[in-house]
This record gives structure tokens, sequence and C-alpha cells, in this order.
């Protein structure tokens, strides 16, 4: 009897090493569900980012008023007819 109670403990820690070491066992089943983790919340991340450009595509593409003012602040273009006004700071353009 007592035999197999010792063969049956060691069979039972073989078990139990294949478990937790082993390919496919539950240390790779938990690094696996942390790289997926990873992974989901970079598609998030992704999907926001895609939705703000396809926002400012749609923007882009509905109104001449978006396009207008990328102009203006981006290439410093004005409308005709406009007058261009700069005003210069005479601190800044004095030279110690």
């Amino acid at each position: 009897m007592r035999v197999v109670l010792i063969l049956l403990v060691v069979l039972f820690v073989l078990l139990q090493y294949k478990l937790w070491s082993d390919d496919g066992g539950i240390a790779e089943i938990w690094r696996l569900q942390r790289a997926i983790e990873a992974q989901q919340r970079e598609i998030d991340d992704l999907k926001q980012r895609n939705a703000a450009l396809q926002a400012e595509v749609e923007d882009l593409r509905g109104g001449l008023a978006a396009i207008e003012e990328r102009a203006r602040s981006e290439l410093g273009l004005i409308k005709e007819g406009e007058t261009f006004f700069q005003a210069i700071d005479e601190n800044e353009t004095e030279q110690p």
C-alpha cells in the first residue's frame, strides 16, 4: 500500500510540474493574457487616434471654414480685401 501511495504522490508532483511549467501551462496562459491586455490597450489608443483623424478629415472635406482657419494659422494667409497689421514690440527689437 505504501508503494502505491508513493507512486501516486510522485505522479501527482510530475503532473503539477507539467501544469505549471510546460508549454500551454498556467504560467504561459498568464503571460499570454498580459500580452492580450497590452495589445487591447494599444488598439484602443489607435482607435481614438483614428477617430480624431477621421473627424479632422471630415471637417476639412465638409467646410471651407476649417480650410480657411488652417490657411490663416499655418500659412499666414489673409482674405482678399483685408488689411494685415503687424504689431512690433519695441522692447524686442532693441539689441542689448
